[in-house]
């Protein structure tokens, strides 16, 4: 507020020194030194609606940047149903390899391996399946 007392301050020191000219130089100078006043005040104005309009800029720029960071949801149908796609074609000849080579033991081996990282994956889209409470937007920004 120190700052607006201060601008007007100037201002009103201003007006008195545009009152003070006019009384010496006479009323055929008033058009010009009203001009002159009127140009400074618009020049304040301007400064100050600048300076408003730099600030809601930086603003919707911080606003914008947060939301950008934020994390977005990836548990979209069409990557869980992409992934689940994707592990079983890599399963079917990961299981000709690991019956081929170890049998029985090798099967269930790459097996619990593609199950496990089904499971994972599961975890990782959907927090609250397994017990853990689920993430809050809200979260990611406290520290």
């Amino acid at each position: 507020m120190d700052s607006l007392d201060a601008r007007d301050t100037d201002l009103k020191k201003e007006l008195d020194a545009t009152l003070h000219a006019r009384r010496e130089l006479g009323e055929e100078y008033e058009s010009a030194l009203v001009d002159s006043f009127l140009e400074k005040v618009d020049q304040r104005i301007d400064g100050a609606v600048e300076r408003r309009v730099r600030r809601q800029l930086a603003e919707q720029r911080i606003t914008t940047a947060r939301d950008a960071r934020a994390p977005r949801a990836a548990d979209t149908w069409g990557e869980r149903f992409g992934f689940g796609i994707v592990s079983l074609v890599l399963a079917v000849p990961l299981s000709a390899i690991g019956g081929g080579v170890a049998h029985l033991p090798g099967l269930v081996a790459t097996w619990l391996g593609v199950v496990g990282v089904n499971v994972v994956q599961a975890a990782r889209t959907n927090p609250g399946l397994f017990g853990r409470r689920p993430a809050r937007q809200d979260d990611a920004w406290e520290d």
